[in-house]
């Protein structure tokens, strides 16, 4: 998207980018080409890292959009941000956040503690009985399994055309139709699940990211799931092709 386009750019409040190494400063570097080029407008950049002497910190003073370099561990930040977002969800309307690939699932991890906050020990989270029908998947070591509907190596820039760059072909998948698709096949087998997902989609110049409210959202989800009694919830942080999920079960509660 460029100004010859004749389209509004894209505005944010504020973007989060996880992690200032490698990808964040190619996130950054990214975001000043389409501020620059009026594509996309923030009011601000938070670059979220422990270490302040990390790859990006360097380069945000030159960027087009005001950047801050954030020096925090991720899960301390998120705790505090989305807390603060979802007691005042209209000051973080137009906020965003950009994953990072090698992140743990940290979307996932803030929902199963505000369900636990909420419904207490009720709350765990299980291995999957069954994994929604992908080409590619694999448990983690965390808890977290991830998905994909590539079973070759990506570019890590690709941007998840209509025409997949591998295949050369049209891209038929997108994982979020497919866990839409997984809840009903579960309905029709007697079973029931809540799907809670956040879709990473491209904006501008190769960077994908989410908005802060789909997260809010995802938590609203599962406190109404949580409030009508047992719960099965899959929490996506999700691509077109590639996704981490986590199962978050709510238990039978007294009363």
């Amino acid at each position: 998207m460029s100004e010859s386009d004749g389209r509004d750019p894209q505005a944010y409040g504020t973007i989060v980018i996880v992690g200032g190494g490698c990808y964040g400063s190619y996130y950054v570097r990214q975001l000043d080409r389409a501020a620059r080029a009026g594509a996309l407008t923030a009011e601000q950049i938070l670059v979220v890292d422990r270490d302040d002497a990390c790859a990006v910190a360097g380069s945000l003073a030159s960027c087009a959009i005001s950047s801050v370099l954030v020096v925090r561990e991720w899960r301390a930040f998120f705790d505090q941000y989305l807390t603060n977002a979802a007691e005042h969800p209209s000051d973080f309307a137009r906020d965003a956040i950009v994953p990072s690939p090698l992140m743990p699932h940290l979307m996932g991890e803030w929902l199963v503690e505000r369900a636990r906050r909420r419904f207490g020990d009720a709350v765990t989270t299980q291995p999957f009985d069954r994994v929604p029908s992908v080409p590619w998947e694999r448990a983690g070591t965390d808890g977290t399994h991830y998905v994909s509907f590539a079973t070759w190596m990506c570019p890590i820039n690709c941007v998840e055309p209509r025409t997949c760059p591998h295949t050369r072909d049209e891209r038929t998948w997108s994982l979020p139709a497919r866990l839409a698709d997984h809840a009903r096949e579960m309905q029709d087998a007697g079973g029931h699940v809540e799907i809670a997902t956040l879709f990473c989609r491209h904006r501008a110049y190769g960077v994908g990211m989410f908005d802060t409210a789909e997260v809010l959202a995802a938590d609203g989800r599962i406190a109404a799931a949580g409030e009508m009694g047992s719960a099965d919830v899959i929490i996506g942080t999700v691509s077109h092709c590639h996704g981490a999920l986590t199962r978050l079960v709510i238990g039978a509660r007294p009363g």
